[in-house]
This record gives structure tokens, sequence and C-alpha cells, in this order.
């Protein structure tokens, strides 16, 4: 499912009207009747009271259409006006005038008391205030209103977006409600997918509101939530070798968790050879950790990570490979870094860069672009800064624009972790991954869990998928073993090593169950 970003859903909008002659009044008939459905199936209409709350935009005109079919299924709407009359136009307009012919009752909704006694005597709050273009905070009587909203306890159907929420971001502008359902339509936002928006809208409803395929279809649209990629079935008549091998670089003195984490999730993930090359101090003790990993002990430098004189024989283990994993728990060490960097230059099969190699690279990402083989970068947010020498607020902020800019740049493909992981890839599309949303993602926010995508996305490689399948798949079905995990122990006390453990679960559960995830996107919304 395509996601657009705002402008690119006002141009659809226009083109729905030009090209097909779809009218705004019918698109906004319709987006009213997709809210009113979500209403009928969560909570009924029928004698229920709710109070609309519309702005004077086109949102607030699709709160008018809500307002007249609540009346028209049974139930009492009454409707609190943001704004000046006179600023209406339009489709919001001539509902507006519709309402008045009615008599449906319409108040000034700068009266916060008549509100509040309102939403009292209410089943239910209807959110048509803001629409997806807010650019600014909010402020003032509107602040005061959401927050009213926000601590009545009442259900609460947001139209398009959770008011405060920023349509191309995520982000909350100052204040947000906070909805128990949304109905979004045409297409989803990237407002509506990602945190905290993703959130603030609780269970999202997705209406196409009459729009034909061809209008989204197009690759201009580059953002989407990605169909699941069905994993190969797995040969009885390959060896260990045909699924793998894998050369994980990791590990350092007081970093024994991030290499066997990595080396051994492979492993459990379907792969079928794993090499762990790290300090040979540290051996004795990961052996313990993963009997069935292969160590390769490395000189040490004297702090206790892996020295660069070891570069000759990783780069020959590295021509043995499929698939090379370089940086979790390697340290700081400048001796160490540098090797990181010599190696990135000089490894010629697909290799994926993690934490402290991400570290190492920002400091030359130029050697990425150099590289022929494919490269893959796993930062978090704040190792996003380092590579593109931004603020880490500004990445939180525009993720999927620094995303796309960066992975085209340094042309390779990079998995931003978070809630609601990103992919970007050299040619600007972005997958949004939806796995861990049931309650892996609160879980998965601990040290280490990261390790275990690496290998992940190793496994499913040598399984046999194509590497862009493979990361899709890899950070997939990582989400889907933290929400395993959460739901069996609950999410605070969750640990890496947990979501390792359901990595055979969670592979089992995608095989068996692949139909019914591939048809609902995993839940991450309802179409209508």
């Amino acid at each position: 499912m395509k996601v657009s970003r705002i402008d690119e859903m006002r141009k659809l909008d226009g083109r729905a009207t030009a090209e097909f002659g779809i009218s705004q009044e019918i698109l906004m008939e319709n987006a009213g009747d997709a809210v009113c459905s979500v209403m009928l199936k969560e909570l009924g209409i029928k004698n229920r009271k709710f109070v609309v709350f519309s702005g004077t935009g086109n949102n607030g005109g699709d709160g008018f259409v809500v307002a007249r079919k609540i009346l028209s299924n049974g139930g009492d709407a009454k409707v609190f006006l943001l704004g000046d009359r006179s600023r209406l136009k339009g489709p919001a307009k001539k509902n507006f005038e519709m309402l008045q012919r009615l008599k449906i009752e319409i108040q000034d909704g700068k009266s916060l008391e008549c509100a509040e006694a309102e939403i009292c005597c209410a089943d239910a709050v209807v959110d048509a205030i803001f629409g997806t273009g807010l650019t600014r905070n909010v402020a003032g009587p509107a602040r005061d209103l959401i927050n009213l909203i926000n601590e009545s306890g009442k259900p609460v159907f947001s139209v398009d977006i959770a008011s405060g929420i920023n349509g191309d971001t995520g982000e909350i502008m100052g204040c947000s409600v906070k909805a128990d359902y949304t109905t979004t339509f045409g297409l989803p936002k990237i407002g509506n997918m990602l945190y905290p928006g993703y959130e603030r809208g609780g269970k999202l409803y997705l209406s196409h509101i009459s729009f034909p395929p061809s209008l989204y279809e197009p690759g201009s649209i580059k953002v989407e939530v990605p169909k699941p990629n069905p994993l190969p079935e797995r040969d009885p008549n390959k060896n260990k070798m045909g699924y793998g091998p894998a050369l994980f670089i990791a590990g350092a003195t007081n970093y024994n968790w991030a290499p066997i984490a990595s080396a051994y999730s492979m492993l459990k993930a379907g792969g079928g050879y794993s090499y762990l090359a790290c300090p040979k101090s540290q051996v004795p003790f990961l052996a313990q950790e993963g009997r069935e990993v292969v160590f390769l002990p490395q000189l040490e430098t004297s702090s206790g990570s892996v020295a660069l004189e070891n570069k000759k024989e990783l780069l020959e283990q590295s021509g043995r490979m499929r698939m090379v994993m370089i940086g979790p728990g390697l340290s700081l060490n400048e001796e160490t870094q540098e090797l990181v960097r010599e190696l990135a230059r000089e490894i010629e099969k697909p290799l994926l860069i993690d934490g402290d190699g991400i570290t190492a690279i920002a400091k030359d990402v130029e050697l990425i672009k150099g590289r022929k083989a494919p490269t893959i970068l796993t930062p978090h947010s704040g190792e996003m800064a380092r590579i593109t020498k931004r603020e880490r607020t500004e990445v939180e902020r525009s993720k999927v624009d620094i995303l796309q800019q960066t992975s085209k740049e340094l042309n390779a493909i990079i998995v931003l972790k978070g809630p609601h992981t990103l992919i970007g890839y050299p040619d600007q599309r972005v997958l949004i991954s939806v796995s861990g949303v049931t309650g892996g993602k609160a879980g998965m926010a601990t040290a280490g869990s990261g390790d275990v995508l690496n290998g992940t996305i190793a496994a499913m490689f040598c399984s046999g998928l194509k590497l862009e399948e493979a990361v899709q798949a890899g950070v997939f079905i990582h989400g889907l073993a933290g929400d395993l995990a959460a739901k069996e122990i609950g999410s605070d006390g969750m640990v890496a090593r947990d979501v390792l453990n359901y990595l055979p679960f969670a592979v089992k559960h995608y095989r068996e169950d692949f139909d019914q995830i591939s048809e609902n996107y995993y839940g991450s919304f309802c179409l209508i």
C-alpha cells in the first residue's frame, strides 16, 4: 500500500476531479460516509449522542458530512465550529449550509464551558478540527479544546488524521488529539504511519473514497507499507553451506552480547553456517553462549578489540562468505575503527555495517559510495545523525526525507531503526515495516535488540531471498519475534535475548500464516 505525502494527496485529489470528473463534493461525501461506517462498526450510532468539532477547512467539511450522516442514522449530533464562518468555502460551505437547513445545532467552538458540558453528555467525540496540512503548533483555544477532549475519556473518532499531528512527519505539533479510531482517505499519510502519529491515531481505517487505483499505482509515490515476501521453501537436499556462510566481525572486551547475538541470531532465524571473528580472549566465554557458531579468534589491541593486523585474514575469510556483517560491539578503539574503514573499502561481498562500524564509516562516508558490492547500514536515529552530519532532532523530525536523500547519495540500503522501522533504497523508495506494533516495539527498546536484527537479515539473505527482499523480511520477522515475545512475557521485562529466542517461532508463524499476514498487512490498517 502506497503512503502519501500531503502534497501528493492534494495532487491526487486534483487529478480525481480533472481526469475522472469526481468532484470535491463527492469526495467529501464519501469521506463522511467512511467515517460513519467506522462509527457504526465500532460503537453504533442510533440513539447515541455525538459532539462534532470541526474546523473551517475541508477536514471540517468532512465533519459536517459526518454530523448529517449521524442524524440520518438515528443519532444526535451537535457541531462546534472552530473558526470564522466566513472562511468556509467550496464543498465545506455547502455542507455547513445543509446542517443549518437540517437545524442541527451549531455552536461557537471557542466556548470551552459549553463544549465541556456537551462532551460530558455525549457518547463519543468526532475530531474534524485540523486536517493533514497542519504546519504550525496548536495554540490558544484549539489547544485547550484538544486537552479537554483527551481528558474526557470519551471515544474519539478522528477524520483523516488525529488533529495536531503533522501529516508529513507524524510529529505532534504542540499537542494533539489522542484518538481511538482514525479514518483516513485515499491513501494513508506518512503522519498516519509514523510514530507518534500512528499511536495517537488509534485503530486506523482506510477508505479510497472513489479514487481509481490508476491514480496511485505509478512509481511517483515512493513511500509504502509493503506486502511481505514469501520465504523460499527449505530444501532438504541442501547442507549447512546452502544456507550460508556468513561472517560476523564483532566484539571487544566488555561487549559480550553484541557479537554472539548477531552471529547466533543468524542460525536461530534459519541460517546454516555462521562465523564469528572476535577477540581471541572472548572466545571461551562466547562459545558457552553459542556453541553452534564457528569462531575465528582474532589478535587484539591493548584495549581488547580486534587489531588492524587481522585485516588480511579477514579479507580472505570474507571472500569465502555469502555475506559479511561488521560493527556490533567492536568498540571505538581508533585502530579497530580504521580496520572497519579499510575492510569496508575492500570487502567485495554484500556488507552490513552496524553499531560501532557505523561510527567508523561516519568519519568517511565517501568510502561507501565507492563500494561495488551492495552495502546495508542499520543505524538508529543518533547514528543516522552521525552519518548525515545533522542533529538527531532533525533526523527524527524528517526521517523519510533524510532517508531518501542519504540512501541515494551513498548508494546503500539503510535500515533506520525505531518504532515502525524504515528501509530506504538507493532509488529513493522507503518501506515502512509494520511488525512490532502489537507490543514488540515497546519491549524491543532495550540494549542489543538491533544486534539480533543483523543476524536475522543475514539469515533471510542466505535462505535465498534477493538482498532487497531479505532486508525487508529480516526487519519484519525481527519485529514479529518481538511481538510474540511481548505477548508471552510482556513488554516491560523483555530483553534482546527474548527476541532472539522467539526468532524460530516468528519464522514458523511467518511461513504458516503468510497468506493472512500478507492479506491484512499485519493489521497496520483496516480497509473500508
